[in-house]
């Protein structure tokens, strides 16, 4: 009778384009001009500049068909740092997790 070995699977690497895009149900402060759109910008309840969310708490630069920025090239900084598969987004990705069954 022959062993069949066992092989360790791995998790999928994370990815910004298998992801259901949960980092844009955050709170986004504006801190740099970056060019976000005026169309895209709000102001919160201290009158810090943030970005738009609309009704469903989606950032209201994401295209929901796609689930990708549609101002990527101008995103803020924020967005530009919260690093792909980092604590953080794991975490983000963990609160969504039915998204990924």
């Amino acid at each position: 009778m022959k062993t069949i070995p066992h092989t360790q699977i791995t998790e999928p690497a994370v990815t910004c384009s298998t992801c259901a895009a949960c980092c844009c149900q955050l709170e986004v402060m504006l801190i740099t001009d970056t060019g976000v759109p005026e169309r895209f910008i709000d102001t919160d309840d201290w009158g810090g500049e943030v970005m738009l969310r609309l009704d469903d708490g989606w950032c209201a630069a994401l295209d929901r068909n796609t689930m990708m920025c549609t101002i990527y090239e101008k995103r803020p900084l924020i967005c530009r740092e919260f690093e792909m598969g980092a604590p953080e987004c794991i975490e983000e990705r963990q609160g969504i997790s039915t998204a990924y069954r």
